[in-house]
């Protein structure tokens, strides 16, 4: 039985891209990416999204008068689309109780730290300017707090002296689009 995928996106989709990739490729068995959602209009994820002939839908939070609201429209899209699993790579809002009371156990997010190190936003730069030598990548099952779900995988990665943002930032991403269709995949055929 394929999975339908919903991926999140409010940034470059880069995570999004190796997910779609990994489909293709089959190194998600499975699984269909049927939707893109996201937060911001004039992402590049929406060009990447074209690229693979995957229909896109964008709501702008700001244009709800409450976040039940917003999630409200965000469920109506998943429900029309018969969206089974949700991917969050690199979207930056909270999912609130309208989404996680229909898709608790569904959603997965990714996260560019050891969590519970340096939850939120700018993890990257935190990790430099924190000092540690290790930082990594996390991915979890999604609840109401921040970065704050239960941890599925986790890989570390070494700050080397002379590392600045962008270096690590692309050790991370690495990462990133490797594990996170590794983790995909076994979700969902129970590996």
């Amino acid at each position: 039985m394929v999975t339908k995928i919903a991926v999140f996106a409010s940034g470059s989709g880069s995570n999004f891209e190796a997910i779609v990739e990994a489909v293709i490729n089959k190194k998600i068995k499975n699984a269909e990416i049927t939707l893109l959602l996201t937060d911001k209009e004039n992402i590049y994820a929406i060009e990447r999204a074209k690229k693979y002939n995957i229909k896109t839908v964008t709501h702008i939070a700001k244009n709800f008068e409450t976040k039940k609201h917003y999630e409200e429209e965000v469920l109506k899209t998943l429900k029309e689309e018969k969206i089974e699993f949700i991917v969050l790579a690199g979207y930056m809002r909270l999912i609130g109780e309208t989404l996680l009371n229909v898709y608790e156990g569904k959603i997965i997010n990714i996260h560019p730290s050891i969590l519970p190190a340096f939850k939120g936003k700018d993890a990257i730069k935190m990790a430099l300017d924190y000092g540690v030598k290790y930082t990594g990548v996390s991915i979890h099952w999604v609840d109401s707090g921040m970065d704050t779900g239960k941890i599925i995988d986790q890989e570390v990665v070494k700050i080397d002296e002379n590392e600045n943002y962008e270096t690590l930032a692309k050790k991370i991403h690495k990462i990133e689009h490797k594990l996170y269709p590794d983790v995909i995949n076994r979700i969902l055929n129970k590996q």
